[in-house]
């Protein structure tokens, strides 16, 4: 801590390396101190600044939401930016990779190299999760590893009755998060084996999980969640980012 204290953000040089470095880091930082230091809180901010996170376009061609993966009690925008929970069973095709139990979807898109970044609206929600996953997640039955977060082959953060959770094999981390978050930022790095979630209104860290080495291509996951009592109405809605050529590069279906 004391080390901490003396050290100044506006001497960090962040080369790549380095950034690799210290994102891998991040994780054990979070645990030890708040997530409004300023040091944890610059080294997200350069690192959009220099380019080190990738925005991803949430067009069709980028990013999209795979409607044959989505449990039938969820509709999907027709540009596959957006997901909403309605209490009607829509009469869809029982596709090997639909969702039947758990309210998910998954993207179309799946990425296996680079540094990838998305942002979330989750605005006037009461109950969501949302996350990165491998293709092998179950999506057949009641299984525990269905939900996100909750086996081996998905990460996930979780807001319900007002608290909010990180999630990764069944294992619950709380998050100390007292205001309402309207946006959330979900991070993947390969070369780090990160994975981190942020407020994004502020660019505030608030957990991450530190992989190693991913074995497969990831999916974004969105859950809306049921309607909670008539309090969980609106959408998520995956925001608009500007493609770049190294996110069409690293991008493939999987």
């Amino acid at each position: 801590m004391d080390l901490l204290s003396r050290t100044d953000p506006s001497k960090v040089n962040l080369d790549e390396p380095k950034a690799d470095q210290i994102l891998t880091l991040t994780n054990n930082m979070l645990l030890l101190i708040h997530s409004q230091t300023p040091i944890t809180k610059r080294l997200i901010k350069s690192l959009f600044s220099h380019g080190k996170i990738t925005p991803l376009s949430t067009d069709s061609t980028e990013v999209s939401l795979d409607p044959e993966t989505a449990h039938p009690k969820l509709v999907i925008s027709l540009h596959g930016d957006s997901v909403t929970y309605t209490d009607t069973w829509q009469e869809l095709p029982e596709l090997p990779g639909r969702f039947d139990t758990t309210l998910n979807v998954i993207s179309l898109q799946g990425f296996s190299s680079g540094r990838h970044y998305w942002e979330i609206d989750v605005a006037g929600k009461t109950y969501w999760e949302l996350g990165l996953t491998y293709p092998t997640i179950s999506r057949k039955g009641r299984a525990e590893d269905c939900w996100l977060g909750r086996g081996s082959d998905s990460w996930a953060m979780e807001f319900f009755d007002g608290e909010y959770t990180a999630w990764h094999g069944g294992v619950p981390h709380q998050l100390p998060v007292t205001k309402h978050l309207s946006r959330i930022g979900v991070l993947c790095s390969f070369p780090a084996g990160l994975v981190s979630f942020l407020g994004a209104d502020s660019m505030t860290p608030l957990f991450s999980f530190c992989v190693g080495a991913f074995k497969d291509c990831l999916h974004l996951a969105l859950c809306p969640g049921h309607d909670h009592n008539g309090t969980n109405a609106k959408p998520i809605l995956i925001c608009n980012a500007p493609p770049t050529p190294s996110s069409i590069q690293n991008a493939q279906e999987c």
